[in-house]
Parts: C-alpha cells; sequence; structure tokens
C-alpha cells in the first residue's frame, strides 16, 4: 500500500511559470525558487526557457500630417517554467512565503 501512494505522489507535480519583461530578473527570481524548492527537499525540472512574447506597436509621430512619420515600440515578455516533483508540505509553505523582485509575476499550479 505504501508504494502505490508513492507513485500517486510521484505523478503529482507542482508547475511554477515565471513571467517579467525584464530577462535577469526572471533568471534571478528563477534561482531563488529553485534555492527554496531544494532546501525543501524536492526534485526540481528546469528552468526550462520559453518562447520571448514580443508586442509591437506602430504610432503616427503628428497627429495630422506627415502619414510616413512613424514610431515603432516593443514590449519583450520573457517567461521561464520550473517543475517540482516529490514535494513536501514543506516546499509549498516556502514557495508562497517568497520575496520576490518586483514586476515579476508567478503562476503556481499543482499538476
Amino acid at each position: 500500500m505504501a508504494k502505490e501512494e508513492k507513485k500517486a505522489s510521484a505523478k503529482q507535480k507542482i508547475r511554477v511559470i515565471i513571467r517579467a519583461f525584464d530577462h535577469k530578473i526572471v533568471d534571478e527570481s528563477a534561482k531563488t525558487i529553485i534555492d527554496t524548492a531544494e532546501r525543501a527537499g524536492s526534485l526540481v525540472t528546469g528552468p526550462i526557457p520559453m518562447p520571448t512574447k514580443i508586442e509591437r506597436v506602430t504610432v503616427n509621430r503628428s497627429t495630422f500630417v506627415n502619414k510616413d512619420a512613424r514610431e515603432q515600440f516593443e514590449i519583450r515578455t520573457h517567461k521561464r517554467l520550473i517543475d517540482i516533483t516529490e514535494y513536501t508540505a514543506n516546499t509549498i509553505d516556502s514557495l508562497s512565503n517568497l520575496n520576490l523582485p518586483a514586476g515579476v509575476d508567478v503562476e503556481i499550479k499543482m499538476l
């Protein structure tokens, strides 16, 4: 019976997706998440770099004339994926109490 419980917990994992506009902040926060999960005794896979989402916006420089004069702006959203397997309650507590830099969006899913 203990083997069946182990197999059930091995199938479950925590998926952490980190998003930010600056790639250095994303890498730094991924490192802190991995360090805290490993200190709690979990197995960590990642960080896996996901494709960067690039949003481009083109606007006219003037309001009425000079249709050919335009400016282009872009926002790049960098993402990293981390999978945590064989986690404990201590792992979940330590992940929920993390202090990450401003501008970092962390999404945590239980699979």
